[in-house]
C-alpha cells in the first residue's frame, strides 16, 4: 500500500498523540506560569509533526529525509525540556516517563523511517 497523505504515516500519527499529550502536560498552574518553557516545549512538540508533513509534501526522498532529521532532533529537543520539567518540578516522575517513552518511540520509529528511505 503506497502511503498518498503523510496523515496516513504511523510515525505522524503517533506524534499527533504526543502533542497533544505536551499540551496536557504544560496546562498545569506551575507549568503554565513559566512562558519559556511551556512554550519551547510546546514548540518541540509541534516541530516534530510538521517536520514530518514539510518533509513529505516535498515529494522527494532526499528532502523528506532532511525534514525526518529535523523532526528526530526536535524530538531530542523534547526529551531534554521534559528533564528539566520533571527536575524542577513542573511534571510528575509518572508523567514525565510516560511521554519521554513515547518521544523515545518516535526517536525509533523516525531513525527506522530515515535508515529505510536512504535504502530505497
Amino acid at each position: 500500500m503506497k502511503v498518498e497523505r503523510f496523515e496516513e504515516l504511523q510515525v505522524w500519527i503517533d506524534s499527533r498523540k504526543l502533542v497533544a499529550e505536551v499540551y496536557r502536560l504544560t496546562l498545569n498552574d506551575r507549568f503554565k506560569k513559566d512562558f519559556g518553557l511551556k512554550e519551547q516545549i510546546q514548540r518541540s512538540a509541534v516541530s516534530v509533526i510538521s517536520n514530518i508533513a514539510e518533509g513529505f509534501e516535498r515529494h522527494n526522498n532526499k528532502e523528506f529525509i532532511r525534514f525526518l532529521i529535523y523532526a528526530k532532533s526536535s524530538a531530542g529537543e523534547l526529551r531534554a525540556q521534559l528533564y528539566v520539567a520533571v527536575d524542577i518540578g513542573y511534571i510528575s516522575r509518572n508523567e514525565f516517563e510516560k511521554v519521554f517513552k513515547n518521544t523515545v518511540k518516535i526517536s525509533q520509529q523516525l531513525a527506522n523511517f530515515i535508515k529505510y528511505l536512504r535504502k530505497s
